[in-house]
């Protein structure tokens, strides 16, 4: 007899929506955990948690993976998710964490203190793309989960938006970088703005493209000034 409950990585083919409601049938409320900004080189991690209630995404038409979103269907979702979810928490993890901990560890823990400060708490909790040991609850770590998991898909468009309304907010503190447009992404233009004024609080200066464009940057300022001198 199989074990229960499931501890294995799933794929997105094999009908992570059942398994959600055979979840909650068994264990009780279901939480879904996903993050924003891992790839970004500037700007905050953000990590989501959510739980919705049974049926939740019958009433939340158009409910996908965030990254597939335009982004006038994840800002009408994310007052919705919000007024019919039962519990959710979101936390942001700063720059500077990031580059003295690394991205990974950051948002493992992103994602567990997002899932410990749900209230109330969950039976189950299901992780896009990676587990996360030391919550008190069993787990599933689901491959694609923002797609397949309609508790996923709700943490990522409020990790998304959340995030995105950050970046457009620093925009006006750090005028010249494009931070509403491209909202932190490793865009050419982003590289390009780094190497003309150098890199700000926001940018993630372990990675190594920021690393690179900041090192240009000062080796064009230090040539401009010896040829002033």
């Amino acid at each position: 007899m199989a074990a229960w409950p499931p501890r294995a990585i799933i794929r997105r083919d094999t009908g992570t929506r059942a398994l959600e409601g055979a979840l909650r049938r068994r264990l009780g409320p279901v939480a879904g955990v996903d993050e924003a900004g891992r790839g970004a080189s500037a700007g905050p991690l953000v990590v989501a948690a959510c739980i919705l209630p049974e049926r939740a995404h019958t009433r939340l038409p158009g409910l996908d993976d965030s990254k597939v979103l335009s982004e006038k269907t994840r800002e009408r979702l994310y007052p919705r998710i919000l007024d019919i979810a039962r519990s959710t928490h979101i936390v942001t993890i700063p720059p500077g964490e990031i580059d003295e901990r690394g991205v990974h560890v950051c948002n493992i823990e992103g994602m567990r203190r997002a899932a410990m400060g749900l209230d109330p708490q969950p039976g189950y909790v299901l992780t896009d793309g990676f587990p996360v040991p030391g919550i008190p609850w069993p787990s599933l770590a689901v491959i694609s989960g923002d797609a397949s998991a309609a508790c996923i898909a709700a943490a990522s468009v409020l990790a998304k938006v959340t995030r995105d309304r950050i970046m457009a907010e620093m925009d006006d503190n750090y005028p010249g970088y494009g931070f509403a447009r491209h909202k932190g992404y490793s865009t050419a233009r982003h590289m390009q703005e780094i190497v003309a004024r150098g890199v700000t609080p926001l940018h993630r200066t372990s990675y190594a493209n920021v690393a690179e464009a900041s090192r240009m940057f000062r080796s064009r300022h230090a040539h401009a000034a010896d040829g002033h001198a």
